[in-house]
């Protein structure tokens, strides 16, 4: 019997300026990516840094003292180390993945995200639906412990494909748009259910977990 996949879907950006227009696309395609995987009966949830309090000076959770770090820091990392499976919706800064996005994970270790899939998912309100961010992306989620699967979610011109809910707009090819989001889902989620059970049985090797020096060679 197939188990229920948790899933965070992470937002990011904190942009609410325009342009780009209109403000927060990529709001719209968060959205979407949680209603195609609540459609495929998964457990998700939306993180936006939007609602997280900024703090004044970059500290991550893992430097505090046990139960010391901010209330909202403490709730995030619960629900990151609870997951089985993560979506990254990035746009595209100069080649590269929204410093929105990395700066929220990096206040993570990846202990907390180890043996564990995540899908790579962009857009632009132009034509290359930020597929440039996507490159280094790869290399920074793989890093982090949370490998991305093959396929990945690009949305050119996001801002006509999506109604503000996440819905597709009067006239789009609904379903050439659901084959291309699922295709990539679906490994997400057919990842999560195996390395589930593998961690389950305890098999995983071991996560960095203590200290960076664990990623020295000896």
């Amino acid at each position: 019997m197939a188990q229920i996949m948790k899933i965070l879907v992470f937002l990011g950006s904190v942009r609410q300026s325009t342009p780009p227009r209109p403000a927060r696309l990529g709001e719209r395609v968060a959205r979407a990516c949680a209603a195609h995987l609540g459609r495929a009966s998964a457990e998700v949830e939306i993180i936006d840094p939007f609602n997280l309090e900024p703090q004044p000076v970059f500290k991550p959770h893992f430097a505090y003292a046990p139960g010391r770090a901010p209330e909202a820091l403490e709730v995030l990392s619960d629900k990151i180390k609870d997951a089985d499976g993560y979506v990254m919706v990035s746009p595209e800064y100069n080649h590269s993945m929204s410093p929105a996005l990395a700066d929220l994970l990096n206040h993570f270790g990846s202990s907390s995200f180890s043996f564990k899939p995540s899908a790579i998912t962009t857009y632009s309100a132009g034509q290359w639906g930020g597929a440039r961010a996507a490159v280094n992306m790869r290399t920074y989620l793989s890093e982090l412990g949370c490998l991305p699967v093959s396929a990945m979610i690009h949305v050119p011109k996001a801002q006509d494909v999506f109604d503000e809910a996440g819905r597709y707009l009067e006239g789009v090819d609904a379903n050439k748009w659901d084959g291309y989001i699922g295709r990539t889902l679906r490994q997400l989620t057919w990842w999560a259910e195996a390395a589930k059970r593998q961690r389950q049985q305890a098999v995983a090797t071991e996560a960095f977990d203590r200290d960076p020096s664990q990623r020295n060679a000896p």
